[in-house]
């Protein structure tokens, strides 16, 4: 049976408490894939017990972001993320097909700790922040920082990195407290980096920044493709279906 080989690439999205980081996810228009690794999930669900046996914290499983995410729709209650979320999604870059991994992390300060683990391996990182919290957009540089420290990458002066200003939309724009202007000009002093602003609730200009999230994470994958097998489907008995495209 002939099996199809797809690159991989690992996306962190950083970020203050509360600047929309889950909602720009949800609005993101793609098919999503539910994880796919038993090892990976049975690390999840021991991550979890371990944070509510010995540090009384809970995780929260993704299954409710995954449904909203499916449903596309935004919440105007907001609910912190515990731990991480994370997602799969399939794209398409030049005719060449991704699996684009996004882990959405908390970003309350006692979760910070757990980055080492998240962070390693990723492609390109996404700092979010909200154009109404100056203390959101002050912040960028320590996530930037923390993120660089814990993922240890091997290039980090040209490490790929995004910056989101997110909520543009409220208040029709009147009590945003970061111009444009300022925050282009922190991208630029930090190695030119792509700048998009954005609104979760609208879906304003979240397709683009996703798209460019997705072609500057490929640019930093390593040449080397991940071996993906064939799907099977359970209701046919196990054979194996062939993956539509070309077969290589």
């Amino acid at each position: 049976m002939a099996s199809r080989r797809r690159k991989l690439l690992k996306v962190i999205i950083l970020g203050d408490s509360g600047v929309g980081k889950t909602s720009l996810m949800n609005q993101y228009p793609l098919a999503i894939e539910v994880i796919g690794s038993l090892i990976l999930v049975m690390c999840l669900l021991f991550v979890s017990w371990y944070l509510s046996m010995f540090l009384g914290f809970v995780w929260v499983w993704p299954l409710t972001t995954l449904v909203r995410y499916v449903n596309r729709k935004f919440s105007i209650q907001y609910k912190a993320t515990i731990g991480a979320d994370f997602l799969t999604k399939e794209v398409q870059i030049d005719d060449r097909l991704f699996t684009l991994q996004i882990w959405d992390t908390a970003g309350q300060e006692r979760f910070q700790s757990l980055g080492v683990a998240f962070y390693r391996g990723a492609d390109c990182c996404v700092l979010v922040y909200d154009v109404n919290v100056m203390k959101s957009f002050d912040n960028l540089n320590n996530w930037r920082e923390e993120f660089l420290i814990q993922a240890s990458p091997s290039d980090p002066e040209n490490f790929p990195f995004i910056v989101l200003g997110n909520k543009t939309d409220i208040d029709g724009g009147n009590s945003r407290v970061v111009s444009e202007k300022k925050a282009k000009h922190w991208c630029t002093s930090k190695g030119n980096i792509p700048y998009f602003e954005t609104s979760a609730k609208e879906g304003i200009n979240v397709e683009a920044a996703f798209e460019c999230i997705a072609k500057i994470a490929l640019k930093n994958e390593p040449e080397d493709d991940i071996y993906l097998p064939d799907t099977i489907d359970v209701a046919s008995g196990g054979r194996q279906q062939r993956s539509s495209g070309c077969e290589c």
